[in-house]
């Protein structure tokens, strides 16, 4: 195209232009910074990213996926990476950097907390030898999980994400961290749970700890939550360990929870049994009054006894229902907890959750017996002694 009057060519000055248009140059970029950028294209293998440069970033897809390997991006997305590689055609991302670098890097790195990827090379005295951007580094046994860990070979000849805890280049001495990174990243996600979590929120857990006075539930990663000893069953339960055991799944049902505190900690109550129905809600359907059921004694009291008739449903039996032949001063004279008896439905207001039972009339007044079986012999004699006088 032939220039313009001012003898400047236009199409060589739009391209000009464009580049110093450009918000950030490659030259201003550096291996092992952490840049901000827009998701513009997700491809199977690969994601683009808008980093502010001439040259856009790539990211592996598989490096976005979490934990069930689900793409929880879409473009226009922003995401925070590192720069692994930089060449004139081509930034490539990564969550963690990786990869041959110097002493300054490494300290850099250490500075920013940067996370690096390392390989698991071998055990050594305390702990484990891993390879970190082409150099040797010291993972001490109590830093590669959260968790105690028994047998460190497990680990060796993974590749997993660390943290530089100290970096020495007159030594060369590199120490790092998983656990670090890993508390990092749990926090993180407890502080992400906490914000959804709500009262009467219903989650599956498992049973933690066992205590005389309730069970510790796990339901997030680095979150437990107490089932009170009341709230682990509709039937009554004296001792937790007859209830649930350690390592049991469990449905529970969020019933409080308690933020704020001198640490900031979050207190969360659970119940087992409000996250099933309340069997009382269908009481009348099972019961009427006159039937006959079998019970267990679950508790005697100086009025009385009571019995479970059905998972979480206790009738009472006074102490003036429990025998017929004697008068009973205590109801153990007659019945013991664990024993299971025979019992006749009397009473029952379901409004306030009571059910008045009675053992006496489940086995019939004896009275009534005797005295059936006395005029009934009575009967027997007057007809022997009318026959007798019809002989003569």
């Amino acid at each position: 195209m032939p220039d313009d009057e001012t003898g400047a060519n236009p199409e060589t000055d739009f391209a000009t232009l464009l580049n110093s248009y450009s918000p950030n140059d490659t030259t201003d970029l550096q291996v092992g910074s952490k840049v901000r950028g827009k998701i513009i294209s997700i491809g199977q293998d690969t994601v683009f990213v808008d980093i502010g440069s001439k040259i856009d970033g790539v990211v592996e897809r598989a490096e976005l996926l979490d934990e069930n390997n689900q793409m929880n991006y879409e473009e226009g997305d922003l995401v925070e990476l590192y720069i692994v590689e930089l060449k004139e055609d081509e930034i490539k991302l990564s969550n963690a950097l990786s990869g041959i670098g110097s002493f300054a890097l490494l300290k850099e790195a250490y500075e920013n907390a940067v996370p690096l990827e390392g390989k698991i090379l071998e055990t050594c005295k305390g702990g484990l030898r891993v390879e970190v951007m082409g150099r040797k580094a010291f993972c001490p046994a109590s830093q590669i999980d959260i968790n105690f860990v028994e047998n460190l070979e497990d680990y060796v000849g993974q590749t997993c994400q660390f943290l530089i805890r100290q970096v020495d280049a007159r030594d060369k001495n590199v120490v790092v961290s998983r656990r670090a990174l890993l508390s990092r990243e749990l926090e993180k996600s407890k502080t992400q749970f906490y914000a959804g979590l709500q009262i009467n929120s219903v989650m599956d857990g498992r049973v933690t700890k066992l205590m005389p006075y309730g069970v510790f539930v796990a339901i997030h990663p680095g979150v437990d939550g107490l089932v009170h000893v009341s709230e682990l069953s509709w039937s009554r339960v004296e001792d937790p360990q007859t209830a649930v055991s350690v390592g049991d799944s469990v449905r529970v049902r969020v019933i409080e929870i308690e933020k704020g505190g001198p640490s900031d900690e979050v207190k969360i109550s659970l119940s087992i049994k409000q996250a099933t129905e309340d069997p009382w809600l269908s009481a009348g359907d099972q019961f009427k009054v006159g039937d006959k059921v079998e019970g267990t004694v679950t508790r005697c009291a100086k009025f009385g006894a009571f019995i479970e008739i059905a998972p979480g449903i206790e009738g009472l039996v006074h102490i003036s229902e429990m025998s017929y032949r004697q008068r009973i001063l205590k109801p153990e004279e007659v019945v013991t907890p664990g024993e299971n008896v025979f019992v006749l439905v009397k009473e029952m207001d379901l409004s306030n959750r009571r059910i008045s039972l009675s053992i006496r009339d489940a086995e019939g007044d004896p009275w009534i017996k005797e005295d059936q079986s006395s005029l009934g012999a009575l009967g027997d004699k007057l007809q022997q002694a009318l026959a007798a006088k019809k002989q003569k």
